[in-house]
């Protein structure tokens, strides 16, 4: 990776890697590998949501009342980047059922591996939310750049991209543009191959989620 400033974060809690490991093997089924990507996007959720604001409310409990901490409004969007995002995406909205919910519709061409908008459904206020960002893989980072633009377009009040698997090539991609958008990811490999997929990865995160290949 290069020396340009990187904010990525790797979450190695051992439920992460066990499932993650479990969802690279290729004899993993469409059916177990869609209940994984779920139960990863959970916790991957956990993260990148530690510096989401308190307030204090008052609460009356059985026994007395007093302040006690809630989030400071409901202010979060979770993104899509279609069609393999929504396998995160439907992991996270588990853990927070109030977000809004927005979609963005990017395929690479496979020829000049280039980002290719068809489709973008978003809230109307993203400009007073927090926007996490969902895609399974960052590659080439060319999705992902194209998605954040756009969400920088739409003045999003703050962007963090939350992944399952990274290749160096992709983390510097981002981090050069937008330094000030945070990665999260399960796993960073080892690198890029000629046709522009991750090594070791996982394979095709839509196609094994839908079962198309």
């Amino acid at each position: 990776m290069s020396q340009s400033k990187v904010c990525l974060t790797v979450v190695a809690h051992p439920l992460v890697q066990h499932k993650l490991s479990l969802m690279r093997d290729r004899a993993t089924s469409t059916a177990e590998f869609r209940r994984l990507l779920r139960e990863i996007s959970l916790l991957l959720a956990y993260e990148a949501t530690r510096e989401l604001p308190l307030e204090d409310s008052e609460i009356e409990t059985p026994l007395e009342s007093g302040a006690f901490p809630l989030l400071a409004g409901k202010k979060l969007c979770l993104v899509s980047i279609l069609r393999a995002g929504n396998g995160i995406l439907d992991g996270m909205l588990d853990l927070l059922p109030s977000a809004r919910v927005g979609h963005i519709g990017i395929y690479r061409d496979p020829r000049t591996l280039q980002a290719i908008e068809y489709y973008l459904k978003l809230p109307e206020d993203l400009a007073e939310r927090d926007v996490v960002l969902c895609d399974p893989m960052l590659a080439t980072g060319n999705s992902a750049v194209a998605a954040i633009s756009r969400l920088k377009e739409l003045a999003a009040r703050s962007i963090k991209f939350v992944c399952l698997v990274a290749a160096p090539e992709g983390v510097d991609k981002v981090s050069s543009i937008f330094p000030d958008v945070p990665i999260v990811a399960a796993a960073l490999d080892r690198c890029l191959d000629e046709a522009g997929y991750i090594r070791p990865g996982l394979g095709d995160a839509g196609d094994r989620l839908f079962g198309t290949k």
